[in-house]
């Protein structure tokens, strides 16, 4: 994998949360990455393509970021993707995540093309196998405690290679009211 994602990294107690739930259902993943929502780069666009520059990146998003408000979420009950071994915490498909990942794919950046379309979430679990008995306490997670989203950040992935942070973009838009969780 060669591209560049923008994904916003959970923080504060959501996010010491999730990292333990996380070692507790894949311990290699949870060394991979912190706890986070990929905003463009895994589903609905593909990544980003590798040769844009930082300053073409920065004009493209820079004013999206400053339109939006810093984003108050709560995750719904866990799933696991159909026909795949990995298990999500949801947000909303057609809240406020979707409208701010629709601006970013629509923002003139050229992106590979997805094999899935975007489900906004934060993965629980990637690289074990499922079983029936390692399923049910993945299922039985609550993280209903609301967080706010204020940062994305944009990260240039190059496997085997850690990825390389470009830079971040705080979300500075003026403030909307709360969003409710999924059914």
């Amino acid at each position: 994998m060669n591209g560049i994602f923008i994904i916003a990294e959970l923080d504060g107690p959501v996010a010491m949360r999730v990292k333990a739930l996380q070692e507790r259902f894949d311990i290699k993943m949870a060394r991979e990455a912190p706890p986070h929502v990929t905003m463009l780069g895994s589903s609905g666009v593909g990544p980003i393509t590798p040769e844009t520059s930082i300053a073409e990146l920065k004009r493209l998003l820079e004013p999206i970021a400053a339109s939006t408000p810093p984003l108050t979420l709560q995750f719904g009950r866990p799933v696991r993707f159909l026909q795949r071994e990995i298990v999500v915490l949801p947000l909303d498909p057609h809240g406020p995540v979707r409208t701010l990942h629709e601006r970013l794919a629509t923002s003139g950046v050229r992106c590979a093309q997805a094999r899935y379309p975007f489900t906004p979430h934060c993965t629980l679990s990637f690289y074990p196998t499922i079983t029936p008995e390692s399923l049910k306490p993945m299922l039985a997670v609550r993280e209903s405690e609301p967080f706010t989203m204020h940062t994305l950040r944009v990260y240039h992935t190059r496997d085997p290679q850690p990825p390389k942070l470009l830079f971040d973009l705080r979300l500075t838009g003026p403030v909307a009211g709360p969003v409710t969780a999924p059914s």
